[in-house]
């Protein structure tokens, strides 16, 4: 046999052996490559023909999963064991997960469809490991991101509180819903939430934090506007809806009209003063109320419950009048007085003026406090305007009806001192009866710069009544006429002329100052400071002055040192006219003469 005629029987040989396989490989594809040898093919120990190793690639490529790219497969559940999952993804092995990651899903089975990412091709067994955790993970991100992209609703379970709202499961990632996101009124029981499946809108995803922020009331948004805006519509000033308290705040109640909020303000409650809503109303009651007004572009509707009953003032008994007593409790105070509410709705004011029959300024919270129960004296009374003013003062006697019996001028009493001025002290004899003393009327002796020099607020002083002036109501006091005055007795002892000894005080401008006791003290001029000798008189020296003037009336004593040895001078002087006028017809000795020159220039000496 040549050898070419072997070469073809050969090739024959080898056709024959391989039709078979390729028949396999045709009429069932994914079964042939499964039960394909890959030890012995990657052993060369089964050979296989170029042009048949192309077409079993292409099989490859057409039936098996490319472990090499992080994409989610389907995978189909083919054996459970008491750990892990047996999935089929038509790789050229199967792949392992782990139950932990069904743990959302008990009641998985074989046969089941799961989304599968190969975690890790093969691990030292040469076992493909696969993760339907970040399978779901990374599909749940994309359907989150489609449905923020499209606005579509989604549904989501609500598993739990946290601060400012709730967690929530959507496709298996944790998203956020705020709790003013929740709902389009105040939710006051987040619990009652948690457990419940809701439907939601994606509304906000943060890609670098992988946060994700839903709302349930966007999706009732919508619709409420156009609910809004068709109840408003309906609306009309002076019509009376039944509505739901549905929030309570410091300056007003909110009321859900049946799809529309209304606002009525703390003012248009009650017609009484209020502190607070909750005093008048509670969340969830139901009531009648009345529109007031509202604004169609702005969707507000102002809402009005005390307009339901009529005005307080109307139903005001008919026969009150000026001069009747009526009692009340007060209901607010201010610096300048007190409103008192008479009736419900009804006030009126007592100024601070007409708490006490006192000129004395002072405050209302002196006389009463929020929630007395006074009696007071109406004073006007205005239906139209709807004004009051009242006076507890006039429940009692005015003091100065008999103020000429119990305070005639030069009468003595005793006051307490209330406040000062600068030109004196005001003096409460009794409530409703101050008077005055002028600062000079405080002491006969003292100078006194301001009253607070002499006396303190709260003291009591001795006065005498000095003034009465009934129609003006003012009292003139003395403090200082209690006592005898002290200057009629100095204006003997310290008369023009009288001498005392004493020591300088102070230096002062223009001369010094001397004590001659706690009253007196005395102005020496510079040049009555002056000795015999020519010096002066320091701070601390002791000498002997002359009074030289005294004035009772302005309290002013004037001392000179110097006219005790210049009055003797004068005396010398005096004596030497006189005997000269005597003995006129006689010749002057030359003693006289000296002695007259030794005084001349004495006396020009002091006189410099």
């Amino acid at each position: 046999m040549s050898e070419e005629t072997q070469n073809t029987d050969v090739q024959e040989v080898e056709t024959k052996k391989a039709a078979p396989a390729v028949s396999a490989q045709q009429e069932n594809p994914e079964q042939f490559l499964k039960e394909f040898n890959w030890h012995n093919y990657e052993e060369g120990i089964d050979p296989i023909a170029d042009s048949k190793l192309e077409e079993f690639e292409k099989l490859v490529a057409e039936n098996f999963v490319d472990t090499l790219n992080d994409e989610v497969v389907d995978g189909t559940v083919i054996n459970i064991t008491d750990r892990d999952a047996i999935i089929d993804i038509n790789a050229k092995s199967e792949g392992v997960i782990s139950l932990n990651e069904f743990r959302y899903n008990p009641d998985l089975k074989v046969g089941d469809k799961v989304e599968v990412l190969i975690d890790v091709r093969e691990d030292a067994t040469g076992q493909l490991i696969l993760s339907h955790r970040k399978a779901r993970v990374i599909k749940a991100w994309d359907r989150v991101n489609a449905a923020h992209d499209t606005g579509e609703i989604v549904n989501g379970f609500v598993k739990c509180r946290t601060k400012g709202g709730m967690i929530v499961d959507v496709f298996g990632i944790e998203a956020f819903l705020p709790g003013s996101q929740i709902d389009v009124k105040p939710i006051r029981d987040y619990d009652a939430y948690v457990g419940k499946t809701m439907e939601f809108k994606v509304v906000k995803i943060n890609h670098e934090f992988k946060n994700v922020v839903v709302s349930h009331k966007a999706l009732i948004e919508a619709d409420i506007e156009e609910q809004k805006k068709e109840i408003i519509g309906q609306l009309e000033k002076g019509q009376v809806l039944e509505g739901t308290v549905k929030n309570v705040t410091s300056y007003g109640v909110f009321v859900d009209l049946g799809g529309v909020d209304g606002l009525i303000h703390i003012t248009d409650l009650s017609w009484s003063r209020i502190n607070h809503p909750n005093e008048i109303v509670e969340l969830d009651q139901k009531l009648n109320v009345v529109i007031l007004d509202f604004d169609e572009a702005k969707t507000r509707i102002q809402l009005g419950l005390k307009q339901l009953k009529p005005h307080p003032w109307e139903a005001l008994d008919k026969e009150l009048k000026v001069g009747d007593k009526v009692k009340g409790k007060v209901v607010v105070i201010a610096d300048y007085g007190a409103f008192i509410e008479v009736e419900e709705g009804v006030e009126g004011l007592i100024h601070v003026s007409e708490m006490s029959w006192s000129t004395h300024l002072r405050s209302a919270q002196d006389f009463v406090k929020v929630g007395d129960e006074v009696e007071a004296v109406i004073l006007t009374l205005d239906r139209e305007e709807r004004k009051m003013s009242l006076g507890i003062k006039q429940s009692t006697p005015d003091p100065w009806t008999d103020i000429t019996t119990k305070y005639p001028v030069g009468s003595k009493h005793s006051g307490i001192v209330r406040n000062f001025t600068n030109f004196g002290v005001f003096v409460e004899l009794e409530e409703g009866i101050d008077g005055l003393i002028y600062i000079s009327d405080l002491s006969w002796t003292k100078k006194i710069k301001h009253p607070s020099d002499f006396t303190n607020v709260g003291d009591t002083l001795n006065v005498i009544v000095l003034e009465l002036d009934v129609e003006g109501r003012k009292l003139s006091l003395g403090h200082k006429q209690t006592e005898d005055n002290p200057w009629d007795k100095y204006e003997a002892e310290f008369g023009l002329g009288t001498k005392h000894t004493a020591k300088i005080g102070e230096i002062v401008d223009k001369g010094a100052t001397i004590d001659f006791n706690e009253d007196i003290v005395a102005f020496v001029p510079s040049r009555h400071l002056e000795k015999e000798d020519g010096s002066k008189l320091k701070k601390g020296d002791e000498a002997e002055f002359q009074i030289i003037e005294f004035s009772k009336e302005f309290k002013r004593v004037v001392a000179s040192h110097t006219a005790l040895f210049r009055e003797e001078e004068a005396k010398i002087v005096k004596q030497a006219a006189k005997k000269a006028a005597s003995n006129s017809s006689e010749k002057t000795t030359l003693g006289d003469i000296d002695a007259l020159a030794d005084l001349k220039a004495k006396m020009e000496k002091g006189g410099k």
